[in-house]
């Protein structure tokens, strides 16, 4: 092949890949720890705590990965802090799969839209900048007046709009369950569904479905891209009970899930002293249940 065309191939390839929103493949699974910068949420907002900390932490408890939360990301600076964390990631042996932002696809109008997505498109250049290949979004809140399907309409236009620019970079959007309009399984797996985009899933949080939150999740098990583990689940009245990770990883596993389990800890205890804890009891299941 000539080099002119290999490089028509290469810029053809991500339309050449399936449409249909990634499901678990089926046979054994392949599972991995990680850990999300949120649980030490205070420590980075504080200055306490820094990202390059976070690889150290994930080197002194034996973790595959670092979800990156980019709440704290500086804002002068982005491009030498990007490439000082990726240096320190990697001469550490710790993965970086993922990021997570903030974001709101319930808007109406067009020009919203249009810059929703540019917000979307400017953390995928983040992303690249680290060598991560996923970042979790949010789909937002109905807007008063606004119906329910108006608003997945709305969240289903600008992930397609993203997810074309994020696929030419290698970087997979999933929209994670988090209230709003992605409350409820069906909803959220409609949204992915009809985008019908190899480069938009579901990024699964074990903790925030508030009804029959073991049912919703396995429902969106075979499209989850990357998943995020609470040491809670919710119910509908409100009350909260400690989550049942051993029957959620055998969800996963059955499902042929292959990626990251980030633990994301907000409970109430010291995460300096709750969260190795709760990697070790992460490390052991992912271990246990990977083929």
């Amino acid at each position: 092949m000539h080099r002119r065309d290999l490089l028509k191939a290469l810029a053809a390839a991500p339309l050449a890949l399936s449409a249909a929103p990634r499901q678990a493949s089926g046979g054994k699974a392949r599972l991995r720890s990680a850990l999300c910068a949120y649980s030490f949420r205070e420590a980075l907002g504080s200055g306490k705590l820094s990202y390059e900390d976070l690889v150290d932490i994930a080197v002194k408890n034996d973790v595959d990965g670092l979800d990156l939360t980019v709440y704290w990301f500086p804002q002068e600076g982005l491009n030498k802090f990007l490439t000082s964390l990726r240096r320190k990631a990697y001469l550490a042996a710790v993965e970086l799969p993922s990021i997570a932002i903030r974001s709101d696809m319930c808007r109406k109008s067009a020009n919203d839209q249009q810059k929703e997505a540019a917000w979307l498109q400017h953390w995928v250049d983040v992303a690249d900048r680290l060598g991560a290949s996923h970042i979790r979004v949010f789909g937002g809140r109905v807007p008063e007046g606004a119906s329910e399907d108006e608003a997945a309409g709305w969240v289903g236009e600008i992930l397609k709009r993203a997810a074309d620019y994020a696929g030419s970079k290698g970087v997979i959007l999933g929209l994670e369950n988090h209230g709003g309009i992605t409350l409820y399984a069906d909803r959220i797996i409609q949204i992915v569904e009809a985008v019908d985009h190899p480069f938009v899933g579901i990024n699964l949080d074990t903790g925030n479905f508030r009804t029959k939150p073991y049912e919703q999740m396995e429902r969106c098990v075979p499209y989850a891209v990357n998943s995020q583990f609470k040491v809670q689940i919710h119910h509908e009245d409100g009350g909260r009970e400690p989550s049942d990770w051993e029957r959620i990883v055998k969800m996963f596993a059955a499902a042929g899930y292959k990626g990251y389990m980030a633990l994301e800890y907000e409970a109430s205890e010291d995460p300096f002293t709750a969260v190795p804890r709760h990697l070790a009891s992460i490390r052991e299941l992912t271990r246990k249940y990977s083929g």
